[in-house]
């Protein structure tokens, strides 16, 4: 049932009349009231008709769900009060050129706000994908050098999504740093820990990196994975199809380990993966037997070792 009304005094007596299960607001900043001189999307507006939203479906049990603006920088616009008010706040995220979307927890008083949904925009509307990483891993190439898998966390399900990096002669005297998905800072000092550790000459090399599908990595737990593709890159050596990179790196080139190892590698072994490079410190806290071949390094040089780039 729609309703074609801005008057929230006209909503509220619709919602008392029909009592719903679900109710939908669209858009806050939309909304007015008569009690209140300002103009609608106000601080005060959108206070006053948020707070009498609530107390409605509150007190009848209905389910409501609010929807606002989202700024370029993918901040909630207007006045941030709406946040504070409401018991969740999620966001839908998706880039513009991709057909993907993820719903994501930002604010949640009922449980975690780590977790995510992925969605795929079809021509019946936004259906689920149950399993994202297939999805993401779809389309890799068998021999193409620079690219290599990690598993990163979104809260407790694990994901593993594809990381591509491209080294190239730098045509001028400022070598350039560009990064898709991943913090451009952690990029930088990465490059920086492969130049002083291993010796790799990076100072006259444009370094590029992506994160295929669109994806957000946020978690250190990628930052092996960025050292092994931007060597396999320079160095123009593929790393075999079936091999996961997991591992933070610190400043003096050491592979620290990371939470939930056990989940990540049992997603990759069941989309096929036969190796996992993983922390020396992880692989000593493994309880479980797995399937695959599981590598603890301690360095990166090791890690370089093994995928035989240095």
């Amino acid at each position: 049932m729609f309703l074609g009304e801005t008057d929230i005094d006209v909503i509220e007596n619709a919602i008392l009349n029909i009592n719903p299960k679900l109710v939908i607001i669209d858009s806050i900043q939309t909304m007015y009231s008569d009690e209140i001189s300002s103009s609608p999307g106000s601080v005060s507006q959108v206070r006053e008709i948020t707070s009498k939203i609530m107390k409605i479906c509150k007190q009848a049990a209905i389910t409501t769900i609010i929807i606002g603006h989202v700024t370029k920088d993918g901040n909630i616009a207007g006045p941030r009060v709406l946040e504070h008010m409401v018991d969740t706040v999620l966001y839908l995220e998706g880039e513009r050129y991709f057909s993907y979307r993820i719903l994501r927890g930002v604010k949640n008083r009922f449980g975690s706000t780590n977790e995510i949904g992925m969605f795929e925009m079809q021509d019946k509307g936004m259906c689920e994908i149950g399993d994202p990483s297939s999805v993401l891993l779809g389309e890799r190439d068998e021999n193409a050098t620079g690219s290599i898998v990690v598993a990163t966390m979104e809260g407790t399900r694990p994901i593993l999504v594809e990381l591509q990096a491209l080294t190239t002669q730098s045509v001028f005297g400022l070598p350039r740093r560009n990064a898709t998905g991943i913090d451009y800072n952690r990029v930088t000092l990465l490059i920086a820990v492969l130049e002083k550790i291993v010796g790799l000459p990076l100072g006259n090399q444009d370094v590029y990196l992506n994160v295929i599908g669109g994806m957000k990595l946020n978690e250190p737990a990628a930052d092996l994975g960025i050292i092994l593709a931007a060597a396999s890159s320079y160095k123009n050596i593929s790393i075999s199809r079936d091999t996961i990179a997991i591992g933070e790196v610190g400043l003096t080139g050491e592979i620290r380990s990371v939470n939930m190892i056990e989940k990540r590698i049992k997603e990759a072994e069941k989309l096929g993966f036969k190796t996992c490079i993983i922390s020396e410190s992880n692989k000593k806290l493994l309880k479980e037997k797995y399937k695959s071949y599981i590598i603890g390094v301690k360095n990166i040089r090791e890690a370089m070792k093994v995928l035989k780039l240095i």
